[in-house]
């Protein structure tokens, strides 16, 4: 099956909110370990059950909006999570979360000890995690709730939104940890999202009629009965999930008219608080994109590009660590070598990054940028091993100050380095072959580091740089005097030391050496002979 096509869904040149907040959402799925539009097909029930209510236009719009986000405050203290779970609370407690209080500890117990462990070692584990858990689990939903407000605001959400997400685990019956609201003190849509949430659980685990058997038993403990028997007695339309499909359009397609839709400026609120959300996976990456947007910026404006360009890398920046939420906190956490699982997990989460962007038509178009942080030029970098030439300038860009700005920040298994010394190792990187020189340069004079001269690879100057270029696009020996206005002694000189320096003898090796290292820039040397077309 093809996977589903982004969608274009601006208005007005503006781009739908739905947009963004949806793409935020699919990242959400990634840090929850739900199943992909897991958070896009609760959305779709809980506008079902909506319109089976018959709430009025404004309640509909909170719904859409506080489901789409019901689960954005995911990566708020997960690293403390993962210091007292062994297990995963997505599969042990979010089943459970709406049961009576004997499920909701079954849970949380059945998620302390490590998976693997059995016997004596897992009863330690309980007992020794358990004080902690107890300790913890009430701050953790608190902070849950607060990140989850914050997000809304910052994404660009209607304004009531970030108000009724500190509802987001209250009960009917006011057995909530937090106790905060109970019945009809608790807003109408936090209501219905409470169900459609717990409704897309069930169905995952299984099927309709299980969904609705649940449903039924929560009704007037953990649910509003008023909206408990919308699921219970509803046509199975309710509830329809056709198997193998995506229900992205589906969602976007379910907002009240007229559609929220956001700015240039709201857009870039947008995406740095994107930014903010997977930084929060670890505190060692807190500040981390938004530092990397910043960096990438000023550097793309050294480069050259133009307005719009510096824009893309600026806000790649922000989202090119989205995919990090995909990788569990512990092992962002761990001080000792990786394991191949925990590798792969980690050599993956660009990819994950550049999933969770494709959806949206406008979003898409930083995930080639975005997903290629960790590209390098002689294709040692990942996920994909890109060469040199389908890396462009932007990702090059953005891949230098990747690398500059984490070498800032402190990790588990080293310290810090100074501004200095993470300015050597980029140029290191770009004097290796794996970091482009120029990108290179820029992202260190951005930093307000001296940047010693440009090194290209295997040590060719700028002018064999070009007369290598000029030799790819076809041109002869004096064809390329006459282009760069030097001697035709002068050009073969040249060309021969490029040849030394490069290890080869013919034209077609250097220019292979020059597509493999990304020399070439198209439309600066146009191919002799061809004609112009308009």
């Amino acid at each position: 099956m093809e996977p589903p096509a982004a969608v274009g869904t601006g208005t007005g040149g503006r781009l739908r909110a739905a947009e963004v907040i949806g793409t935020l959402c699919l990242a959400t799925d990634l840090g929850m370990g739900f199943p992909f539009e897991h958070g896009a097909l609760t959305t779709v029930i809980a506008m079902r059950l909506a319109a089976c209510l018959g709430v009025d236009r404004e309640t509909a719009v909170q719904v859409y909006y506080a489901s789409l986000l019901s689960h954005a405050g995911c990566t708020a203290d997960v690293h403390v999570a993962a210091e007292v779970f062994g297990g995963s609370l997505t599969e042990h407690l979010n089943p459970l979360m709406y049961g009576s209080g004997r499920d909701i500890l079954t849970g949380l117990v059945r998620a302390l000890p490590d998976p693997d462990a059995s016997g004596l070692a897992r009863t330690a584990q309980i007992a020794r995690r358990f004080p902690r858990m107890t300790r913890e689990t009430r701050p953790a939903l608190v902070a849950n709730c607060e990140v989850a407000g914050m997000l809304a605001d910052r994404v660009g959400a209607p304004t009531a939104v970030p108000g009724l997400l500190a509802y987001l685990t209250e009960r009917w019956d006011g057995k909530s940890p937090l106790r905060r609201a109970s019945g009809e003190a608790i807003p109408v849509a936090m209501r219905i999202v409470h169900v459609a949430v717990d409704v897309a659980f069930q169905l995952q685990i299984g099927g309709t009629d299980f969904a609705r058997r649940v449903i039924g038993d929560r009704a007037g403990r953990a649910f509003d009965p008023w909206v408990a028997v919308a699921v219970t007695d509803a046509s199975s339309e309710i509830l329809k999930v056709e198997e193998g499909s995506s229900v992205w359009r589906e969602a976007l397609a379910a907002e009240p008219e007229p559609w929220l839709s956001l700015d240039g400026k709201q857009l870039d609120l947008a995406v740095a608080a994107m930014g903010r959300f997977a930084d929060l996976v670890s505190p060692y990456h807190s500040g981390h994109s938004a530092g990397v947007a910043e960096l990438a910026g000023a550097a793309a404006q050294r480069c050259g590009l133009d307005p719009g360009g510096v824009r893309t890398v600026q806000r790649a920046g922000h989202v090119h660590d989205l995919g990090r939420v995909a990788v569990d906190a512990a092992t962002w956490g761990k001080a000792g070598p990786l394991n191949a699982d925990e590798w792969e997990r980690v050599r993956l989460h660009p990819y994950h990054t550049e999933r969770v962007l494709s959806r949206s038509a406008t979003l898409a178009a930083l995930a080639p940028v975005a997903g290629a942080h960790h590209e390098r030029l002689d294709r040692s970098g990942y996920h994909r091993g890109s060469p040199a030439a389908d890396l462009p300038l932007p990702a090059r860009i953005l891949a230098a100050a990747d690398l500059f700005h984490a070498k800032l920040e402190p990790r588990p298994y080293r310290p810090a380095l100074t501004r200095a010394e993470a300015a050597q190792t980029v140029l290191a990187e770009a004097r290796s072959g794996r970091l482009d020189p120029d990108a290179a340069a820029a992202v260190v004079e951005a930093a307000g580091e001296r940047s010693p001269r440009v090194m290209h690879p295997c040590d060719l100057t700028d002018r064999e740089i070009q007369v290598v270029g000029l030799l790819a696009r076809g041109l002869q020996t004096k064809q390329v005097a006459r282009r760069l206005g030097i001697s035709v002694k002068t050009a073969d000189s040249h060309i021969q030391n490029a040849y030394g320096k490069i290890g080869v003898s013919s034209r077609a090796a250097a220019t292979l050496f020059a597509v493999e290292h990304g020399l070439l820039a198209w439309g600066e040397f146009p191919i002799p002979g061809q004609q112009v077309r308009t």
